[in-house]
């Protein structure tokens, strides 16, 4: 797929029929998370290999990226499983991942630095009570829904602020509607709590319709579409750009 134009809306609609990554692809990224002991835990190995192989939120994301060169920050980065799929897919941009869980920034530093990968950070930060300074591309990928509302709007409003001229700011998320995929979205969410893989109760599904206001009221441009390849959930992708040159009103930190 030929990238967009870097001044146009990525048209999410575009990536909606992207399938997960194939076996090879998958297991070349998900082996950097495997033990170097024969009797260490698999357990992140295991659960990239099947995230990468079962849903498309990677191919999607990796496509709405593929065509600009500002720097990412991935809010709510996790294992920093994005940088990983960046590289291989060639996309060389500076990579920042923030994320609230110490032990999983830990890991995925670990991992990343085993790899070699190049300008690569991961923090730990409550993305939830504050963010850093950015400017370039914003990445938030199944965060939302466990933040309250209030809570919610002011990230994406924060992260709007930091979109560049040429930038993206790329969102997937569960949403609120009345379809059975809704409804096993605020399940899965749940059990991910409970089984400790998240560290925050999902509180907050939110709308296409909220989600499209607050973003365009913040000065962008949005294109939405479903993002659920043959996944049970309501997962869509939004990708949004700077409505007029000129904007990034966050700042660069070094």
């Amino acid at each position: 797929m030929s990238p967009a134009p870097a001044d146009a809306v990525p048209d999410a609609h575009a990536f909606s029929s992207l399938r997960p990554f194939d076996g090879a692809r998958s297991r070349r990224i998900a082996r950097a998370f495997a033990p170097k002991r024969l009797l260490g835990n698999r357990h992140d190995y295991f659960y990239t290999l099947i995230k990468l192989r079962s849903d498309p939120l990677y191919p999607g994301v990796l496509a709405a990226l593929r065509g600009t060169r500002a720097p990412v920050l991935d809010l709510g980065c996790g294992l920093g499983l994005l940088s990983h799929a960046l590289r291989q897919d060639g996309q060389a941009i500076p990579y920042r991942g923030v994320d609230i869980d110490a032990d999983k920034i830990a890991r995925g530093a670990r991992v990343a630095a085993d790899c070699g990968l190049r300008d690569v950070r991961l923090e730990v930060m409550d993305v939830g009570a504050e963010t850093p300074k950015h400017c370039g591309s914003v990445t938030i990928l199944d965060v939302l829904q466990f933040l309250e509302p209030d809570a919610q709007r002011a990230l994406l409003e924060k992260a709007a602020a930091m979109i560049a001229p040429r930038g993206r700011l790329v969102i997937r998320t569960g949403l609120l509607d009345e379809s059975g995929r809704s409804r096993t979205s605020r399940m899965s969410d749940r059990f991910a709590n409970l089984v400790g893989w998240m560290q925050e109760r999902p509180c907050n599904h939110p709308t296409i319709d909220g989600l499209r206001a607050i973003l365009e009221n913040a000065g962008l441009k949005v294109s939405a579409a479903p993002l659920y390849g043959s996944t049970p959930f309501n997962n869509w992708l939004l990708v949004a750009t700077p409505a007029t040159p000129g904007r990034c009103t966050a700042s660069v930190r070094a």
